[in-house]
């Protein structure tokens, strides 16, 4: 099994692509020779990203600014997209919160919901009916470790990421023999391999650097977990151990211990 082969009139399309693990694998899906759709907000960011990427390998990048977590935006973008082959989708983009959820900002709120969620149920309809018709393509939807548990001080974030979690593992074994492949990236903790010690985190701090994951390593395991359609992929040790935790140790114990973490980062 294998990613679709790329060609002239396919696009590969990666949204939260400006930055982090969406950055990472739309860079490497255009060395692989994908031509790229880039979808993001900042257009700055996004034509930069695409100018290096079509000179380091000839391949063709469109970027496509606007904000999924407007409903307007995403009909819009879906609309763009009617005309378009898309054989690989990589749904990327998505924002957290932290702190008490009645104390959040309720238009916040929303807009981690319809970016976190919404739009990527949207888009991956799209995906679907696309590439069933045609016998191939590839859906990789970007859920969390985080999903998993109930988190006090994370409930909007761990609610669409549970979400995003199931959906697209059932959606995996409903693709099984239609030739679609569907994986769940499931991340716990990534970050850049390298960080100025002014710039760390608490958790930067504490864990080893050995045990990060960093975007590029997490964008090879991913793609190359979505060629050979799998159905969830963890990257690196700190988040399969995390992923290994919250699967598996009781709620009761672990929610308010998370909870309280997590408070520390509001």
């Amino acid at each position: 099994m294998a990613l679709p082969t790329p060609s002239r009139t396919a696009r590969a399309l990666i949204t939260g692509a400006s930055q982090g693990i969406g950055e990472a694998i739309a860079r490497q899906l255009g060395a692989l020779g994908h031509n790229l759709i880039l979808v993001a907000r900042r257009r700055e960011v996004l034509e930069k990203i695409a100018a290096e990427i079509e000179a380091a390998h000839g391949v063709d990048v469109e970027v496509y600014p606007c904000d999924l977590s407007e409903q307007a935006d995403v009909d819009e973008l879906l609309g763009r997209l009617a005309e378009v082959e898309v054989n690989i989708m990589v749904n990327s983009a998505g924002i957290a919160t932290f702190g008490p959820f009645a104390e959040q900002d309720w238009g916040h709120e929303v807009a981690q919901y319809q970016l976190n969620a919404t739009a990527v149920f949207r888009l991956t309809r799209l995906a679907v009916d696309q590439m069933v018709p045609r016998g191939e393509g590839a859906i990789c939807n970007v859920g969390s470790a985080a999903g998993n548990v109930p988190i006090p001080n994370n409930a909007t974030y761990v609610g669409t990421k549970a979400g995003v979690n199931t959906f697209t593992e059932a959606l995996h074994y409903e693709l099984k023999k239609t030739g679609v492949h569907c994986t769940l990236l499931a991340p716990g903790p990534v970050r850049e391999a390298t960080i100025p010690e002014a710039e760390k985190s608490i958790v930067d701090k504490v864990v080893p650097d050995f045990l990060w994951t960093t975007y590029e390593s997490c964008a090879e395991e991913t793609l190359e977990a979505l060629s050979a359609n799998r159905r969830r992929v963890v990257p690196g040790p700190l988040s399969k151990g995390m992923d290994f935790i919250s699967t598996y140790a009781p709620s009761g114990l672990l929610s308010p211990l998370m909870g309280w973490f997590y408070s520390k980062m509001s």
